[in-house]
């Protein structure tokens, strides 16, 4: 099998499983192994398409009640977001778009790690709220990052767990619709791209329904290690791929 078709397969698996552990993630877990040998309007594609399923799954497998007042701020906000996100993506430098992604993850994993040592926010209100939803729309429209702010964010307001869950988790269906449909109304996906499609949907099931299993009688500071240390070593690795490039560039 092609090198690259195993590091899509490698990168689903991963991903998946912690995205059903921890209700998001996807894009940033897939794009520490996809980030390396695709094109990033691929990548961007495939971790929408990916996170899409996986989220849709979780809906039907996990289904969770949802409070509307709290969630509606950031959908509304992540919806002006999203066109923004689109917008820039045509306009990705490969290695500038791993190494912003790397110190994303390398800065906001640790950040999240402590955040139960950090003063909780309380300003801000509802307006708040949109802003940082509209911040994960942006980044959800360049590559299905979406939840990464708002979960932050939630942690920081001193948001339950479950709570959190249920937020992040309708957020992403919601930010993760439009834009799949964006991309699809706007031709960035191609039909070059459905073998990678068909790849992404058969691979990411089972480690989905396995996160989703464990999540189940995990508990909160064991399941915060896990996932963001892994994100953290994969921030690591997209960093190591990309600064060496643009230093010589520099040079």
């Amino acid at each position: 099998m092609d090198s690259v078709y195993l590091v899509v397969i490698l990168g689903t698996i991963v991903a998946g499983f912690i995205q059903g552990l921890s209700g998001f993630a996807f894009g940033l877990a897939a794009m520490s192994f996809w980030a390396w040998v695709l094109d990033p309007r691929l990548a961007a594609t495939l971790a929408v398409f990916g996170a899409l399923s996986g989220q849709i799954l979780a809906a039907v497998t996990m289904r969770r009640g949802v409070d509307v007042k709290r969630l509606l701020p950031f959908v509304l906000g992540g919806l002006l977001g999203i066109p923004l996100g689109v917008a820039l993506l045509p306009r990705l430098d490969m290695d500038w778009f791993k190494a912003i992604l790397g110190t994303l993850l390398v800065i906001w994993c640790p950040t999240m790690l402590l955040a139960k040592n950090l003063p909780r926010i309380s300003s801000g209100g509802r307006a708040a709220d949109a802003l940082v939803g509209m911040a994960g729309g942006v980044l959800g429209g360049v590559g299905g990052f979406a939840g990464t702010l708002p979960t932050l964010w939630c942690t920081l307001r001193g948001v339950d767990k479950d709570v959190q869950r249920a937020v992040i988790q309708n957020f992403n269906l919601s930010m993760l619709l439009v834009t799949m449909g964006t991309y699809l109304a706007t031709g960035i996906v191609t039909r070059d791209m459905l073998p990678f499609f068909g790849i992404v949907a058969l691979a990411m099931p089972i480690p989905t329904l396995l996160g989703a299993k464990l999540y189940i009688g995990i508990s909160e500071a064991r399941f915060r290690q896990v996932v963001l240390g892994l994100l953290t070593a994969s921030g690591v690795t997209l960093l190591a791929s990309s600064l060496p490039t643009l230093l010589a560039r520099a040079l």
